[in-house]
């Protein structure tokens, strides 16, 4: 199928190699998935910024979860701090795979990141991911003043698989009743099982993701407890299926046109305003999952300003 992709994206397509990652081997789309990220992200600027690699308690009786956290150089004042949440449908990526972003965020906001290495389906199914994330949620408050983050200003923060599961850490905040959460933003989030609506069951065949990999994403997460589209999936599984979306942090949602995932990001930041939960969204004209990947693009440097702008107002950062 044909897609309108915006004129600076369809050129750069031409120059990459197959962008068509399918997940159906996942040991082999992890390697390939880094190696295309190795071609999109070399040489890394870590300037500014104190990276520093830990490995806290898991949940009851699971393994230690590995984090990643940033720490703005020479800070030495309480700063806002972000848990960011990789993506990659539940089954690829890893503390690597994003790093730019982290760099970036803690750079250019001067704030402390902590970026979670959650388990991967299929070797891990639901709750596994989502419990190492909120077990990062926690140890990122408990360790607040350690970190020289306000607690007060804690935000989760993910794209695509890890947009879900920001999602599903927030309700899950909400439900336990556990450490606040100023803001979420989730950017072109995976929160629907059941793969209905018009722009899943439309995008079968489009760059880094579309529904034969969203169906085996699904399927990997679930694992043999629950199946996809049936009746009992939890909403903490697929947030898109909570009915109460009250009393959740202001959110941010993006979308992109030519993603299968769009729809579903859509009525959950619609669904988050009428359930009275302060929320933007910004669908971006011409784009596909993951096209920000492509940073040098007119529309991926509008994308990645607004983030900054978005964060920057949530996190009451002065420019």
């Amino acid at each position: 199928m044909g897609y309108n992709y915006d004129a600076e994206l369809a050129t750069l397509l031409e120059f990459l190699p197959d962008t068509s990652l399918t997940i159906s081997n996942p040991v082999q789309a992890r390697a390939e998935f880094l190696q295309l990220l190795s071609l999109l992200t070399a040489d890394l600027d870590t300037s500014g910024v104190v990276i520093e690699d830990r490995m806290i308690a898991g949940p009851a009786g699971a393994p230690d979860v590995p984090v990643r956290v940033y720490t703005p150089e020479g800070l030495n004042a309480t700063v806002p701090g972000i848990l960011h949440i990789h993506g990659g449908g539940f089954v690829i990526g890893n503390l690597d795979g994003e790093q730019g972003t982290c760099l970036a965020l803690s750079r250019s906001l001067g704030v402390v990141v902590v970026s979670v290495d959650y388990r991967l389906a299929p070797e891990t199914p639901y709750p596994g991911p989502l419990e190492d994330c909120y077990a990062a949620l926690e140890w990122t408050s408990t360790h607040s003043a350690q970190l020289h983050i306000d607690p007060a200003r804690l935000a989760v923060f993910g794209l695509s698989a890890g947009g879900g599961l920001s999602a599903a850490t927030a309700l899950l905040a909400r439900d336990r009743g556990g450490p606040p959460i100023c803001f979420q933003y989730l950017g072109i989030p995976e929160l629907d099982d059941r793969l209905q609506t018009p722009s899943m069951q439309r995008f079968v065949d489009t760059p880094m993701w579309n529904r034969p990999n969203a169906e085996l994403s699904w399927d990997f997460y679930l694992g043999e407890q629950y199946q996809r589209g049936a009746d009992d999936v939890p909403y903490h599984a697929a947030p898109a299926r909570a009915e109460d979306l009250s009393g959740l942090p202001p959110a941010y949602a993006s979308t992109m046109e030519f993603d299968p995932l769009r729809d579903e990001g859509i009525t959950y930041a619609l669904r988050l305003l009428q359930a009275g939960v302060a929320t933007e969204l910004h669908s971006f004209p011409g784009t596909f999952h993951g096209s920000t990947l492509f940073a040098t693009a007119e529309i991926s440097r509008r994308e990645t300003a607004e983030m900054f702008a978005v964060l920057r107002r949530a996190l009451r950062i002065n420019p």
